[in-house]
Formats: structure tokens, sequence, C-alpha cells
């Protein structure tokens, strides 16, 4: 991965890029909608880890995403993850549209979608937001991390450290989830 990138938490005037990056990255069924990703705005911004790459103009010609409003103009939102904390250890699928359920003193950090533009995968961005993810988790106090995955993506998990506690009980967008847990 390229040494040239930075990251930062959200600010409400991110919503247009990370409902782009949204819609991009997961079926309809899956994404989380405008409204959710405000709604997580306005109630915790700061759990919202984002990576922004220097801007390539011809890359850019390419690709309808635009650069963030609150990056300087050559710096370009490519990767972020979001999620709550709470003391409920398990990740409840009211969750993800009730933002007014996050607790910001909870020991439970849960990652609802690690989104990374398909034109920047397998630069390892993904894996350098959920490094630092779990290490202000760590930071903070929290007891771990707590996300759900699709089968074909345990193994990935798994080599941060998550352990497969199998299916969860989670039905979010008719998908078969396991949870996986990283004690910290």
């Amino acid at each position: 991965m390229s040494p040239d990138y930075r990251i930062r938490t959200a600010t409400p005037a991110d919503l247009d890029a990370l409902d782009a990056i949204e819609r991009e990255c997961f079926p309809p069924a899956e994404a989380a909608t405008r409204e959710a990703l405000a709604a997580r705005l306005q109630q915790y911004p700061d759990h919202f880890w984002l990576l922004e790459v220097p801007v390539d103009t011809h890359h850019a010609a390419s690709h309808h995403t635009a650069p963030s409003p609150t990056a300087p103009h050559d710096m370009r939102i490519v990767s972020f993850v979001n999620g709550m904390t709470t003391d409920e250890p398990h990740l409840l699928d009211a969750m993800y549209d009730d933002a007014t359920m996050h607790d910001p003193s909870g020991s439970w950090q849960m990652i609802f979608g690690v989104d990374t533009l398909p034109a920047f995968r397998r630069h390892g961005y993904a894996g350098t937001l959920l490094k630092r993810v779990i290490d202000d988790a760590r930071k903070d106090g929290r007891s771990g991390v707590v996300l759900t995955c699709k089968d074909r993506l345990v193994h990935y998990y798994a080599s941060f450290g998550f352990i497969d506690e199998g299916i969860s009980e989670s039905t979010h967008g008719d998908v078969i989830w396991h949870e996986m847990r990283l004690i910290l």
C-alpha cells in the first residue's frame, strides 16, 4: 500500500461521498440507506474511519465519486469503516437503522461495514482501517470489536484475530452472516 494516505474521522459534510461508496460496495438490500448514514454521522461521526488517497486526475476521470468536501481538493475517500459502540455483545439488526442505540461508553465496538471502492481494492486500505479501528477500540478501553460477514470473508477477518462465533441471528439484507468477535 502506498504510504501516501490519510486516515481521519467523518463529518456530516462527508455524507455524499460515503453514500456513493456504500452504494457501490453493497447490493441495495445490504447497503445502508442515505438516511441511515446521515443519522449515524449525526450520532457518532468519530466512529467512521475514513481513508483518503491523493486524487489522480486520470483515475478520477474514470470514476464517478468526487473528492470529499472536507478533504483538501487533492484527496479522495476510497475506504471507510463505520459502526457504533454499545454494551450489547451481539450485533443486532436494529442497530443498523437506529443510531440512537449508540452508547459512547459502550464496551463493544460494532462494525457495520468495511467499504472500499472496487477500483481501490487489494491495496491494503481496508486492512489499514481495521487495524486503526482495533487500536482505537483498545485505547478506548473497549472489551472488543464485533462484526458480521459473509462466509467468503471469515478467513480475511480471522487474519486480524477475529474469531468466528458461527451463524449470526442477523437477517440484514436477507443474507446469512457469520458473527465474528475480537476480544481486546
